[in-house]
C-alpha cells in the first residue's frame, strides 16, 4: 500500500470536496454559512478506519477496494450510499 500516494489523493480529493469553502445554507429566518462536514479516515499499520465506524483490516476486500479508489484519485465508490448527490 502506497501510503504517500494515499495521503496526497486524499488531500487533493479534500480541496475537491470543498474543504476550507463556506457553503451558503438557507434558514426559516434567512441564511447561514456552513462549512462541509468532516469524513473522518484513520490509517493504521493494519487497517483503517472510516467514519468512526469498525475497524477494516487491509485484507479485507472493501478496505482494497476503498484504499484503490483513493490511489486512484477517486472518492471511494462506498461513499455513494451516504452522498448520493455527491460530495
Amino acid at each position: 500500500i502506497d501510503f504517500d500516494l494515499i495521503l496526497e489523493n486524499v488531500k487533493d480529493l479534500n480541496v475537491l470536496a470543498g474543504e476550507g469553502i463556506s457553503q451558503i445554507e438557507h434558514t426559516p429566518g434567512g441564511a447561514r454559512l456552513r462549512q462541509p462536514e468532516p469524513l473522518p479516515l484513520t490509517l493504521y499499520q493494519n487497517g483503517i478506519i472510516m467514519f468512526n465506524g469498525p475497524f477494516r483490516p487491509y485484507e479485507d476486500p472493501s478496505t482494497q477496494q476503498c484504499l484503490q479508489d483513493i490511489m486512484d484519485g477517486y472518492f471511494p465508490s462506498e461513499l455513494q450510499m451516504h452522498y448520493p448527490d455527491g460530495i
